[in-house]
C-alpha cells in the first residue's frame, strides 16, 4: 500500500480481522507452551515442520535480532511466528519495531550496530543499502527456492535483486507479508439485481461497465482526495492499466525513468484510466467530483439504496472504510482487476509488501531466513492477522477469513507482480508530481500535456 497511508496497517486489521488474545512468545528461548498453534493443531503444515524441526541445527546460546516496522498488534503475531524457529533451535530470537525504522536501520547499518535482519516496507531503502554494501546477499539457493515456490516467483525474485557497491546484481530480499491493489470491490446483491455477472477480462468490464450506464445507472465510484496525497488513487489506476496494456519490463523501464512518462505507451495507460474516470455518466458524482471525493468515502456508495454505484477499485486495505456490519461474501465481495484477453499479458497483480534482508549475518541468522521458508512461518501469520503471502505451499484454508483467502489466491495464482511505481519513483515525482498530474487529469487537462509536465519535473530532478 502506500508508504503515505501512515495507518495503512492498522487499516488491514480493522478491515480483515485478527485473533485477539494469542500467546505472545516472551523474551528468551520459546517453549512448545509458547506456540500459538499446538503441533497437530488446525491446517497447518505440521508435517513439513516436523521434518524441518528433525534437521535443524542446535543453536543454543545464540540470537538473532529483527527490526522492523511493525508495531502493535502485529509485532505480536510475528513473535508469535518466531518462536516456532525458536523452540526448533534453542536460539533465542529478539524483535524490535519502530515507527522510525526507515530512519534508524540506515543509523544502525552505518555505525556497525545494526539487526541481523531488517524487515524493509518497500524495496527502494533495501535497494539504497545494497548499493553501499550495508546487506548482506541472500544465497544462490534461496533466490532458486523464491522462483519456484511463490506464485510469479521471478518477479518476486526482480523485486528482492539489487545492485552491490561493484553495480552487480545480488539476491538481497526475500517478501514475507504483502498486499494486493488489483481488486474491484462490489455488492454480490446488486450484480444479481441487475443481472450482472463478473467480468473475466478487461474487454467484459468495459462492456459491464457501459451496460449498466445503458440501463440508467452508475458504474463507479471513485475518489481521489487524501489531503495532501490527494491523487493517489490514480496512481494506482494508470499502473494496473499500464501491466494490462504492456508487458512488465515496459513498466520496470518507466519506474526507473529509463521510459518517460510522455512516451505513448505511458499516455495510453493514462488513457485507460481516464476511459472510466473522465465520463460523468460512468463515475458516481459525475468527472468533477472525482478529485473532491475522499477516497474513505468514495466506497460508500456501493452500500447505499438505491446504489449510487456498482463497482469500486480499490486495494485490500479499502474494507476498513466500509458502513459497520458489512459481511463479506454476502453484503460484498471483490474480483481480480482483470486483464485484456486479446493482449496475453497473463495475470499481472499490482501490490506492495515488506521484505526481508541481512544487515548482520550469522550462522543462526541463515537459519532464520531458511525457516521462512517453511509454510509454517507463513501460516502462523495467516491464522492471525490480515497477512498475505503468495508461496504456494502454503495451505490457504489456514486464512483468518474468506476474504484473504481469496487475495491469496490472486497472489498465487500472478503471472506478474508489480510493486506500486509510484512508491518507488524519487518522492518528488511519486508522491508530488505523479499525483497532481492525475488530478489535472481526471479534471480535464489532456494526457500528453499532463504527461510532459511529470516528466519535466522528473529531468528537474537530475
Amino acid at each position: 500500500m502506500k508508504s503515505k497511508l501512515l495507518a495503512c496497517t492498522a487499516c488491514l486489521v480493522l478491515a480483515l480481522g485478527f485473533a485477539a488474545g494469542g500467546v505472545q512468545a516472551q523474551s528468551g528461548v520459546a517453549t512448545e507452551a509458547d506456540l500459538i498453534f499446538k503441533p497437530g493443531e488446525g491446517a497447518l503444515n505440521w508435517g513439513s515442520y516436523t521434518s524441518w524441526k528433525e534437521s535443524a541445527p542446535d543453536l543454543s546460546g545464540q540470537t538473532v535480532t529483527i527490526a522492523g516496522p511493525w508495531l502493535q498488534p502485529e509485532d505480536g503475531f510475528f513473535r508469535n511466528v518466531l518462536a516456532y524457529f525458536s523452540e526448533a533451535t534453542g536460539a533465542e530470537v529478539v524483535y524490535t519495531g519502530s515507527d522510525s525504522f526507515e530512519q534508524q536501520i540506515v543509523i544502525d547499518a552505518e555505525a556497525g550496530a545494526a539487526p541481523n535482519i531488517a524487515v524493509f516496507p518497500q524495496p527502494g531503502l533495501a535497494a539504497e543499502m545494497a548499493s553501499r554494501g550495508l546487506l548482506t546477499p541472500l544465497p544462490a539457493a534461496m533466490r532458486d527456492w523464491v522462483s519456484e515456490n511463490y506464485g510469479a516467483g521471478d518477479s518476486w525474485v526482480d523485486l528482492g535483486t539489487y545492485a552491490d557497491t561493484a553495480g552487480n546484481d545480488q539476491f538481497y530480499g526475500f517478501f514475507y507479508n504483502v498486499n494486493v491493489k488489483s481488486l474491484v470491490w462490489y455488492v454480490p446483491e446488486n450484480f444479481e439485481d441487475g443481472g450482472y455477472e463478473v467480468p473475466k477480462s478487461m474487454e467484459e468490464l468495459k462492456v459491464l461497465t457501459e451496460q449498466i450506464v445503458a440501463d440508467g445507472e452508475t458504474p463507479w465510484c471513485i475518489g481521489l482526495g487524501s489531503g495532501a496525497a490527494t491523487g493517489w488513487p490514480a496512481t494506482d489506476w494508470v499502473e494496473d492499466m499500464l501491466l494490462r496494456t504492456q508487458p512488465p519490463e515496459v513498466y520496470d523501464q518507466w519506474v526507473a525513468n529509463e521510459i518517460s512518462f510522455d512516451d505513448p505507451r505511458i499516455i495510453a495507460a493514462i488513457k485507460e484510466f481516464g476511459w472510466f474516470v473522465r465520463d460523468d455518466a460512468k463515475v458516481a458524482g459525475g468527472a468533477g467530483a472525482v478529485a473532491s471525493t475522499d477516497f474513505r468515502d468514495s466506497p460508500k456508495g456501493l452500500f447505499s439504496v438505491p446504489p449510487q454505484c456498482y463497482m469500486h477499485r480499490q486495494a485490500s486495505f479499502v474494507p476498513a472504510f466500509f458502513p459497520e456490519g458489512v459481511e463479506f461474501g454476502a453484503d460484498v465481495d471483490f474480483f481480480y482487476l482483470p486483464a485484456y484477453a486479446e493482449k496475453d499479458l497473463g495475470s499481472p497483480v499490482l501490490g506492495g509488501g515488506t521484505l526481508m534482508a541481512i544487515t548482520n549475518p550469522s550462522d543462526a541468522t541463515s537459519a532464520l531466513m531458511e525457516f521462512f521458508q517453511q509454510p509454517i512461518a507463513h501460516e502462523v501469520m495467516m491464522a492471525q492477522t490480515g497477512f498475505l503471502t503468495p508461496h504456494k505451499g502454503a495451505n490457504p484454508d489456514v486464512y483468518l477469513n474468506d476474504t484473504l483467502r481469496g487475495q491469496g489466491e490472486i497472489l498465487v495464482n500472478a503471472t506478474t507482480f508489480r510493486f506500486d511505481g509510484s512508491d518507488l519513483m524519487p518522492g518528488a515525482i511519486g508522491a508530488g508530481a505523479f499525483w497532481t498530474g492525475m488530478v489535472d487529469y481526471a479534471g480535464g487537462k489532456d494526457a500528453p500535456t499532463v504527461a510532459q509536465e511529470i516528466q519535466k519535473s522528473w529531468d528537474a530532478l537530475k
